[in-house]
């Protein structure tokens, strides 16, 4: 067996990632549910598909559980407050969250963000639990898009940035 890699050293390798900054949304019979992240990844192309790792201790990891649908909205830039929001800053939770923020329902009433730079709809096809996390694999079944210009949050060493062309 290996050494073991102690979880600050890992946190701070991670955070030089830099990530697109999503908020995830589902909605049960416990009512809407949210979290900002950036473990969101594609899939598959055929069938079309994303991965998005969840702590299992939020109320948005069980309404995923229940519902078996989720949103993933990628956040156009700025939007640096609605992500701190939606990651629990100032203790705003649960149904709070969405009081910042337009939000409508897709089809299945998940909560959608009206200006997120694009929005997928998916329903679950596959999870696991992965130490602290929930990791799902969503089939997409609705993509919406957002205004053609503008960029998308991104994060890295703990900050929010915007993307620059070379």
């Amino acid at each position: 067996m290996g050494l073991s890699v102690d979880p600050v050293a890992f946190r701070t390798a991670m955070a030089r990632f830099p990530g697109a900054v999503t908020i995830i949304t589902t909605r049960s019979d416990q009512g809407r549910r949210g979290i900002t992240a950036t473990a969101v990844c594609s899939v598959s192309a055929d069938p079309p598909s994303l991965l998005v790792c969840v702590n299992r201790a939020t109320g948005t990891c069980q309404g995923i559980l229940d519902s078996g649908r989720f949103a993933v909205n990628l956040l156009p830039d700025p939007s640096g407050a609605l992500a701190m929001c939606f990651a629990g800053a100032g203790g705003v939770t649960g149904e709070d969250k969405f009081a910042q923020g337009a939000w409508r329902g897709d089809a299945h009433g998940v909560p959608v963000l009206d200006d997120a730079r694009v929005a997928f709809s998916c329903e679950v096809a596959e999870s696991l639990t992965a130490g602290t996390h929930q990791v799902f694999i969503g089939k997409i079944v609705e993509i919406c898009h957002g205004a053609e210009d503008g960029d998308a949050l991104i994060y890295e060493q703990s900050r929010f940035h915007r993307l620059a062309p070379l």
